[in-house]
């Protein structure tokens, strides 16, 4: 992905170096299977529910402890990359809500984190991963999330596997100020566990649309994406499938437990959007629950 010259989001808090909170135990994005932390993107939905999500990873209170934070050069790297990226979808989103009669897009902000963080949700370490409360409208990500998905994962040279990350959290930004997102969370509390992981699916795969759908502007645009950079999301979509993981990790599939979608569908629908780049009739067909 070629972001050459392109502006860098002012939307950004950088919270490196400051704890959410005191840690219950150790551990951090380092002792933990990537594909499981990726499992984990933005929990229930989006909107976090640490108490149910982070709880076991986090401490049940205590202060905020700040220490001297020196981001390697790598990492500062990284964190202008994700500020283009915000940037970017800032652009594309305003845009689209403007051609498309939703309103004005509210931009969120990204927070930069390291080891834990205190967002309106809660409490949450890097084990969580990237995130998005809808609380206060703020994205979180520790970028020692984005250095192990690198060394794991092997998107060296893409930077358009980051921005489906980012891109992916800003879809349920998109949810919450199109309403879907309180609509499913008011829908999952009247409905059973399982029928409740139903429509959790459905969320983050209309997030994992409108990941596609920014891309689809983003690319109209600038022409900064190369047949590389989609298979490489493509790839990354397949490898965070409910069934894909499990299969790795317990060495069976459980759909009723599916949080997030297979790897079949999170590819189908991130291209889906990348193709049409349509607000109006895909969209829908995800939040109100059909075709899935």
């Amino acid at each position: 992905m070629d972001l050459r010259g392109r502006r860098k989001s002012t939307n950004v808090e950088d919270r490196r170096g400051m704890s959410g909170a005191t840690m219950a135990a150790g551990g951090g994005i380092g002792a933990v299977i990537i594909g499981i932390i990726m499992a984990l993107f933005s929990g229930n939905g989006g909107n976090v529910d640490l108490g149910q999500v982070i709880g076991a990873v986090t401490g049940g209170g205590g202060s905020a402890q700040t220490t001297e934070y020196k981001p390697t050069p790598e990492e500062e790297a990284l964190k202008e990359v994700c500020e283009q990226i915000l940037g970017s979808t800032e652009d594309v989103w305003d845009k689209v809500f403007r051609e498309y009669g939703l309103g004005t897009y509210k931009k969120p902000t990204l927070v930069f984190f390291s080891g834990s963080v205190s967002s309106a949700c809660g409490n949450a370490t890097a084990a969580v991963g990237p995130f998005y409360c809808s609380g206060d409208q703020k994205l979180y990500i520790d970028m020692s999330f984005f250095l192990e998905m690198k060394r794991q994962l092997g998107v060296e040279g893409s930077n358009f596997a980051y921005a489906y990350v980012i891109a992916h959290e800003i879809g349920h930004h998109v949810e919450y100020l199109t309403g879907s997102l309180n609509k499913a969370h008011s829908d999952m509390n009247r409905v059973s566990k399982a029928e409740a992981n139903k429509i959790s699916v459905r969320l983050e795969l209309l997030a994992d649309y409108y990941a596609g759908v920014w891309a689809h502007y983003e690319n109209q645009q600038w022409k900064s994406l190369t047949d590389q950079d989609i298979e490489k999301a493509l790839e990354l979509a397949h490898a965070i499938g409910d069934d894909w993981l499990q299969k790795r990790a317990q060495g069976r599939v459980q759909p009723e437990s599916f949080t997030h979608g297979t790897s079949e569908q999170r590819k189908r629908w991130l291209k889906r959007g990348y193709q049409t780049g349509d607000m109006k009739t895909s969209t829908f067909q995800i939040a109100n629950y059909n075709d899935l």
